[in-house]
């Protein structure tokens, strides 16, 4: 697993819980717990712009760890075969004329 790998699934992963804590914050009826849940989301998602802002940095500097960029190519490799195939193949046409008297 690269560096840009692991950052994007940290970021994931960050992300994720400051959406279960929202979640939390709104199903509970614990008015302490629901202030205790809203402050935890606020700080993940204060880590997560942090976290996206320094993938955002190392994507820029080092082109290789664009985790979205080396998945894609694959695909978009393949469908430039696919297109390559489904493009009909040249022929070789001869063209006769006659003379006219």
């Amino acid at each position: 697993m690269t560096i840009g790998t692991k950052m994007h699934t940290t970021l994931a992963s960050i992300e994720n819980a400051a959406s279960t804590m929202k979640t939390f914050a709104l199903e509970t009826e614990d008015k302490t717990a629901k202030q205790m849940f809203a402050q935890y989301a606020q700080q993940l998602d204060s880590i997560s712009q942090g976290m996206a802002s320094r993938v955002n940095y190392i994507e820029q500097q080092e082109p290789q760890y664009k985790v979205f960029n080396n998945m894609m190519q694959p695909q978009q490799q393949q469908q430039q075969q696919l297109q390559q195939q489904q493009q009909p193949i040249p022929t070789k046409t001869t063209i006769t004329t006659t003379q006219l008297k």
